[in-house]
């Protein structure tokens, strides 16, 4: 048995691991830190096929935004067991109104942009020109995106600190 079968063996071992803790755990922030060890299994599986890009991508999207995104919404959410005060039907009205208008804007936004046929030739699609791009010609998207992010996190640290003093 060479090092790679051995590097290999430990990897997807790891994998299986946090896979079968991220279901078998009965403490949901468990279960959430089981899923995190499991995509960084799956990114270095990754690594060890030579896609280092799709690694890159697993590491910063699923354990660096969602799986962070989800440990969010477990430690803000209230406990099961506290009751819920009863939602007043005019802000449902008024979310449910803000959220048909926007889907859509969004909607007619998409079906009357043209949209580029995508050539293979003509584009740079390795990771240097992956990253030439973010940070040139889609920068301001790119930053974009960056401040909806840090906007949420903070929205979300004044909604619960504000529940916890009204409390």
């Amino acid at each position: 048995m060479s090092l790679q079968d051995v590097v290999f063996i430990c990897i997807a071992a790891m994998t299986l691991l946090g896979a079968f803790l991220a279901v078998w755990l009965k403490n949901v922030f468990h279960n959430a830190l089981s899923l995190i060890l499991c995509l960084f299994g799956v990114a270095a599986l990754f690594i060890f096929l030579n896609a280092e890009f799709l690694a890159v991508i697993e590491v910063i999207i699923y354990i660096g935004a969602i799986s962070i995104a989800i440990i969010f919404a477990i430690m803000l959410s209230r406990p099961w067991f506290h009751q819920s005060a009863p939602r007043d039907p005019i802000k449902l009205v008024r979310s449910a109104l803000a959220s048909a208008l926007l889907f859509g804007g969004l909607l007619q936004l998409l079906r009357l942009t043209q949209w580029p046929v995508a050539d293979p030739a003509a584009g740079d699609f390795s990771m240097r020109g992956i990253g030439r791009s973010l940070l040139t010609t889609y920068a301001l998207p790119f930053e974009t995106v960056s401040l909806v992010l840090l906007i949420a996190i903070i929205g979300a640290l004044v909604v619960s600190t504000s529940k916890e003093n009204s409390s």
